[in-house]
């Protein structure tokens, strides 16, 4: 196995997993940083679609005893089933924007620049809805309606420009829709379920003519690193939000994505964006 390439799989893994469900853009992320690792190959697209499954593969197991449960009830209760209809209502929105949307939003924005623009425009809506009267009204997402879960699915579209954030999109919303921290941090990892699977299953399709064997040691240690980090992260957060706003990730949000401007500007860094 190339070594540097296993250097690569990992960091990117480590990106993936510690960014995917914080409200800071794993797309992002992972996009500066395979163009400062000079890892934009076409294989690459296969491996972020792996990477992701790790991450995802995070959240089945950190709920693993909820979801069986509501596997197991959904025949026969109604608890069950409207908790996995609010996580059907609140997928569909993206989906279909997604499917209309997708080619020209890679074709046009998945560059540096415009990541770096969507870091601090939506740094400043997560300081903005930090400062608003948060009044709660559900507590737990087993509390949730259709229409909270068809509002978060909305917002969820927005995620669909890189650097916004999925993660940051749904939980912030959430907030805004009258959600308590809890509530909408866990809808929007029970939200990710759905959300990556298909996407990942649409790419993988597109892109079934790159998938190789040879690929699959450094493939296997991305999607380790991404499972691990994204645990991690995912149980930090839990206890993070229970103490603190989201206040934190903003104001990384404007600093990151103004290292990136000013890196461009001044040609410290040669961003394929330029």
């Amino acid at each position: 196995m190339d070594h540097a390439l296993a250097l690569k799989a990992l960091i990117l893994g480590i990106v993936e997993g510690l960014t995917e469900f914080l409200p800071i853009s794993s797309t992002g992320h992972l996009i500066l940083a395979g163009d400062l690792l000079s890892f934009n190959s076409e294989a690459g697209k296969v491996f972020e679609i792996v990477i992701q499954t790790g991450a995802m593969l995070a959240i089945v197991w950190e709920y693993r005893a909820k979801l069986m449960a509501v596997v197991s009830a959904l025949p026969r209760d109604r608890g069950a089933q409207r908790f996995m209809m609010n996580l059907f209502v609140a997928f569909l929105p993206a989906a279909v924007v997604g499917l209309l949307l997708a080619k020209p939003i890679k074709a046009h924005l998945f560059q540096p620049i415009p990541v770096a623009l969507a870091f601090i425009l939506g740094a400043f809506v997560i300081l903005w809805a930090e400062r608003r009267t948060h009044i709660v009204r559900v507590t737990s997402v087993d509390n949730m309606s259709p229409i909270d879960a068809l509002k978060i699915g909305c917002v969820q579209c927005l995620a669909l420009v890189p650097g916004t954030s999925r993660a940051g999109a749904t939980i912030i919303g959430g907030l805004l829709f009258g959600l308590s921290r809890q509530a909408a941090t866990e809808f929007s990892f029970f939200l990710a379920l759905p959300t990556l699977t298909a996407a990942g299953a649409y790419q993988l399709y597109e892109a079934r003519h790159l998938l190789s064997a040879a690929d699959s040691g450094w493939f296997g240690i991305g999607l380790i690193a991404a499972f691990v980090s994204a645990l991690l992260c995912v149980r930090w957060l839990l206890r993070y939000i229970s103490r603190h706003s989201f206040d934190a990730f903003a104001w990384y949000r404007i600093a990151f994505g103004v290292a990136i401007l000013l890196t461009a500007y001044f040609g410290i860094i040669n961003w394929t964006a330029d």
